[in-house]
C-alpha cells in the first residue's frame, strides 16, 4: 500500500501560503504544503485562458541576470512574465558576473530598485546568498552550483500530472548523482513522499551527509532514500527514471573521465524494462543522446521530457505570482 503523504496532494489557501516577499534559492525554502500550492496554481494556470493572465502582473519587471547559457530557463521566464502582462530583462556576460564587477550586495541594492523580482543563473551559490541578503525584492534561483530548484518544480509538475499524486511514488536518479538538479529533485521527492534511489559509481554518489539531511526530509512523509553502485538496483520496480546529462556546464574538462565512469548508467530499453510497465522517464534537458540515454528511451512513448520542458513555463509563473501577490482571484 502506497503512504499517503499529508501535505504533497493537499492545496492551501493563499492565506496559509505567505510566499509573498520572500526569496526561493533551494527547494527546502518552500514547505511541502506551500510546494502544493505552487503546483496547483500552475495547473491552475495551464488549463487556464492566457488572455484571463495578462492582468496578473501588469507593469511588474523581472530582472535576470545570468552568468551561464540559457535556454529553457530564459525563454520560460521571458514567456511567463509576458503572458502574465508583465515584462522582462536580462544581463548576461560581461553585463553581470556577481562579485566581479562589484559586490553581490552593491548590485542587489540597485537592482531592488529597479525591479520587482530578479531570477539569478550563476555558478557559485555563496555570492547568491549574499546578493539574496542584501535585495530587497525577491530573488529566484535560476541555476546556481548547489540547486536548480525551478526545475525541481516543473519536475514535481510533470509526475503529478502523470499519475495524479505524489506521495507513494519511487524515482530513481541514475548517472551523477551530485550535481544541481540531482540535490533540489532529491529534496522534492523527500518533502512530497517520493522515495528516492540514486543509482551512480562511488565517484558519483552523494555525501552522506547529503542522503543523511534527505533523510531527515523524507522522514515526516514516508519517502525514504538510498544509493546503490547497480543501476538495474536502482531502476527496480520504480513509477519514474530520470538522468541527466554526464558533465555538468564549467566541467567539460571532466568530460573523459565521467563518460568512462557513467557508461553503465546510461538509460536504455533494457534498464526500462526493470522499472514499473508504467514507468516514465525524464531529463531535465539538454539530453545527448547515445550517451547518458538512448535515443530508443528518450524519444519513446514512455519519455515526458517535453511536457517537463513545457512545465518549466506553467511552474515558473506560479511561483512568480506566488512571490510577487497574495495570489487573490486564483481558486486554490
Amino acid at each position: 500500500m502506497r503512504f499517503v503523504h499529508k501535505y504533497a496532494d493537499m492545496i492551501a489557501s493563499a492565506a496559509d501560503v505567505a510566499l509573498r516577499g520572500r526569496s526561493v534559492l533551494r527547494v527546502s525554502d518552500l514547505s511541502p504544503l506551500e510546494i502544493g500550492t505552487v503546483l496547483a496554481v500552475a495547473t491552475h494556470l495551464k488549463n487556464g485562458r492566457s488572455a484571463d493572465q495578462l492582468p496578473m502582473l501588469r507593469g511588474r519587471t523581472l530582472g535576470m541576470l545570468f552568468e551561464k547559457p540559457s535556454l529553457r530557463t530564459r525563454v520560460s521566464f521571458e514567456v511567463a512574465m509576458t503572458q502574465l502582462g508583465g515584462h522582462a530583462m536580462i544581463a548576461q556576460g560581461p553585463d553581470f558576473m556577481v562579485g566581479t564587477r562589484e559586490t553581490p550586495e552593491d548590485a542587489a541594492r540597485v537592482l531592488s530598485r529597479y525591479v520587482d523580482a530578479i531570477v539569478v543563473r550563476t555558478h557559485a551559490h555563496e555570492p547568491l546568498e549574499r546578493f539574496t541578503a542584501a535585495a530587497t525584492v525577491p530573488v529566484i534561483n535560476g541555476l546556481s552550483a548547489v540547486a536548480h530548484p525551478c526545475q525541481a518544480l516543473a519536475d514535481l509538475l510533470t509526475i503529478k500530472e502523470g499519475f495524479g499524486t505524489l506521495g507513494g511514488l519511487r524515482l530513481a536518479y541514475l548517472g551523477d548523482g551530485r550535481n544541481n538538479v540531482a540535490a533540489s529533485l532529491a529534496e522534492a521527492c523527500a518533502m512530497c513522499g517520493i522515495s528516492l534511489t540514486f543509482g551512480c559509481p562511488p565517484t558519483h554518489r552523494p555525501s552522506e551527509a547529503f542522503l543523511a539531511h534527505l533523510q531527515r526530509l523524507g522522514k515526516p512523509y514516508g519517502a525514504t532514500v538510498r544509493a546503490f553502485s547497480s543501476a538495474l538496483r536502482a531502476a527496480r520496480d520504480v513509477d519514474v527514471v530520470y538522468t541527466d546529462v554526464w558533465t555538468s556546464m564549467g566541467e567539460e574538462h571532466l568530460a573523459e573521465r565521467n563518460a568512462a565512469a557513467l557508461l553503465p548508467y546510461r538509460v536504455t530499453p533494457e534498464l526500462m524494462g526493470v522499472a514499473a510497465k508504467h514507468a516514465l522517464f525524464m531529463h531535465c534537458l539538454p539530453a545527448h543522446r547515445e550517451q547518458e540515454v538512448s535515443a530508443a528511451v528518450i524519444d519513446g512513448p514512455q519519455s515526458v521530457v517535453f511536457d517537463q520542458a513545457e512545465n518549466r513555463l506553467h511552474a515558473q509563473k506560479a511561483l512568480l505570482l506566488a512571490l510577487l501577490t497574495d495570489l487573490r482571484g486564483i481558486p486554490v
